[in-house]
């Protein structure tokens, strides 16, 4: 027997009394995202997961952002300049902007919302991308001037990241930390409905100021962590769009006459294995260095990802500003078992592989690290994390010594562009979880010394030199296995234009439209 669900029992009753008919009559344009792992929290400003900013785009917009090939926009600002001595940045803001709770966008909004990452007391995740600020001062309802403590010169790329998108200061004082739980911004979709683990869903806002958008009436965000289910969901057309592609399906789905399969090799995404170096073994270089050699990068790139993965060169993926090569690191894994032996680990040693993703690939890639390392005699015990595991257990941790990670596979992407965030959050001293993703709790005073100086130069050339040194550093003191960048391959239904991957896993869907 054939089971109609409530929707198509209205629809099917609309058609016997001639509904569909009229001309005035229109299916509503619903668009679902299928995405590979649960939203944390809604606050863009208390989360490093690239998903949870690229959703926020729907409902929340910054004075900049950035567009499908991280170029930077101005969105609330309208014109900004730049004094000379680096310090002080002054927006002009978009007149006539609401927020979906009615209340008006304008400089007050501003300073409220930068006052508070910047806030230590406030325990933000992103409060090291803020930190710099030193105050905001309101000139007139649409202007804000922002001084900085000292110069930063990748600020701009920072307001363009989608952390620093306004939230209603009307709905912050609210729900004050429960915000994350209450979305209200002044983005083209408004908040409907947020199940976490399973979708969120938002609507079109009626009252968006660029008007004539969006064009489509909602987007629900689903949560599909399989793979292969995340790949049949978008050929049954219960999902327009899913991202990341099942790299073993690719093939197939191109096969699709419905279906479009973009593969975009420009992706700034780094997968790296992070090692503990507060703690033995992994607090001497030449284990750490060990692994590197251990590990079969290009087969890595095949057997998990099926080719759409290349080997890093270094710290930093080509493609974000001033990355520098520096690899990568060969496969020798005699020199492995070398290494070990002088450092008192001839028979090698057992320890704990987290991953901090639980998708298809993510196993993939685990279980071949499992089986490179016990070839040069390091025995894993694998463990796949939840969301909430990865926060709980790695995230929250509150001092270094009590954190309980060993080897942690896990990725990131320099989502500003700029190189700063692709060192700064992820090995420096200051970046220690709980403030952000040094999970290798690696530290190093000159690292420490060369990112703070090249963010307070102006000049190109001695930056580059700067960051090619605390790079040549980082990757030499190997506190990761340095593993690849994986291509940023999605599937959308042919009916579904103006949306994109960008490089760095987000998304942009500022023109998205469904065909009907």
């Amino acid at each position: 027997m054939k089971v109609l669900h409530p929707t198509k029992l209205m629809a099917a009753a609309a058609v016997a009394f001639g509904v569909l008919a009229s001309p005035l009559a229109q299916a509503s344009k619903d668009v679902t995202f299928a995405v590979s792992i649960a939203l944390e929290t809604l606050d863009p400003y208390n989360t490093n997961s690239t998903l949870n900013q690229a959703v926020g785009k729907a409902y929340y917009e910054g004075l900049l952002e950035f567009d499908k090939d991280l170029k930077i926009q101005k969105v609330l600002a309208t014109d900004y300049e730049v004094s000379d001595d680096g310090l002080v940045y002054t927006f002009k803001l978009r007149p006539n902007v609401k927020f979906h709770d009615g209340t008006d966008f304008n400089a007050e909004a501003v300073k409220i919302n930068f006052d508070r990452p910047a806030n230590p007391d406030n325990r933000l995740s992103r409060y090291i991308q803020f930190n710099v600020i030193d105050h905001v001062d309101v000139v007139d309802p649409l202007t804000v001037k922002i001084t900085l403590k000292k110069p930063f010169s990748a600020f701009l790329n920072a307001l363009a990241h989608p952390a620093a998108m306004m939230i209603s200061p009307a709905a912050l004082k609210k729900y004050g930390k429960d915000i994350g739980f209450h979305p209200v911004g002044t983005g083209p979709f408004e908040f409907v409905e947020w199940k976490p683990a399973e979708y969120l869903k938002v609507k079109k806002f009626d009252g968006y100021w660029n008007q004539g958008k969006p064009k489509v009436d909602s987007i629900t965000f689903r949560t599909v962590t399989d793979n292969n289910t995340r790949a049949a969901v978008v050929q049954t057309g219960e999902a327009h769009f899913a991202f990341p592609v099942p790299f073993e399906q690719a093939a197939r789905l191109e096969k699709n006459d419905k279906l479009d399969v973009v593969d975009h090799k420009n992706s700034i995404m780094a997968r790296y294995l992070s090692m503990n170096t507060m703690v033995k073994p992994f607090d001497d270089p030449k284990v750490r260095q060990a692994i590197n050699y251990a590990i079969n990068k290009e087969a890595l790139a095949k057997v998990a990802f099926n080719g759409y993965a290349t080997v890093v060169d270094g710290v930093v993926p080509a493609g974000v500003d001033y990355a520098h090569k520096t690899g990568p690191w060969p496969y020798d894994p005699a020199k492995a078992r070398q290494l070990l032996k002088e450092a008192g680990y001839e028979k090698g040693f057992e320890t704990q592989l987290w991953s901090a993703y639980n998708d298809g690939t993510s196993v993939k890639v685990v279980q071949f690290l499992q089986q490179q390392l016990a070839q040069v005699g390091i025995k894993t015990s694998v463990e796949v994390l939840e969301s909430g595991q990865r926060v709980q257990r790695v995230q929250q941790v509150q001092k270094p010594e009590d954190a309980k990670v060993r080897l942690y596979y896990a990725g990131w992407s320099s989502s500003t562009g700029e190189a700063d965030w692709g060192l700064r959050p992820l090995l420096t001293t200051g970046a220690f979880p709980p403030v952000l993703n040094n999970v290798s709790y690696y530290s190093n005073k000159s690292v420490d010394d060369g990112i703070a100086e090249a963010l307070a130069t102006v000049d190109r050339d001695k930056k580059t030199e700067i960051y090619n040194k605390v790079q040549e550093t980082i990757w030499n003191d190997a506190p990761w296995a340095f593993l690849v960048t994986q291509n940023n391959v999605y599937v959308k239904s042919k009916n579904l234009t103006g949306v994109y991957v960008e490089p760095d896993t987000s998304f942009w869907f500022g023109d998205i439209d469904l065909k009907q």
